[in-house]
């Protein structure tokens, strides 16, 4: 049975032990749900200062939400509204200090301050987003976004 460990060093080293955790967690499974909710697990309980973590799935028209740990979520997420939109439009991390600074702001969760989003596409066809949330204002810098865009890469391999 998988385990998590205990993260340690600066910030890229544990993002390097975090992505070797994830390959071990997902290595030959090719589904998409079971990988989406054992990563979206991994993550919450590896990183501090989280509030939601998980998958948005793109089902021709909108996202819908994947599997993911915290609060309940919002359901449909237009590719016109929100940070997860507008991630999945643009198919562009977007990394947001200030939640409710952002215009067509979400607010699934009024807890969160500030969000993280990596999209998912495999060539121009866009697969969903992976979203990450913070009670905590600015919680995201660059490490965090490098690290967690190197997970969701693992998480796209797992799937060819």
């Amino acid at each position: 049975m998988f385990t998590s460990q205990s993260l340690s060093g600066d910030k890229p080293q544990q993002y390097a032990q975090l992505a070797d955790q994830a390959r071990a967690l997902l290595h030959g499974e090719r589904d998409r749900i079971a990988n989406a909710a054992n990563l979206s697990a991994l993550v919450y309980h590896a990183l501090p200062d989280l509030n939601w973590v998980g998958f948005y799935f793109f089902d021709g028209t909108e996202l819908v939400v994947g599997p993911f740990q915290g609060q309940p979520a919002c359901v449909r997420i237009p590719l016109d509204r929100g940070v997860c939109g507008v991630a999945a439009l643009t198919r562009t991390t977007q990394r947001v200090d200030d939640v409710h600074a952002f215009p067509g702001h979400i607010a699934c969760d009024a807890a969160s301050r500030s969000e993280l989003v990596v999209p998912l596409a495999d060539g121009d066809r866009l697969i969903g987003v992976f979203d990450l949330d913070s009670p905590e204002p600015a919680r995201f810098d660059a490490d965090d976004q490098a690290g967690l865009e190197a997970i969701a890469a693992i998480f796209m391999d797992s799937l060819r």
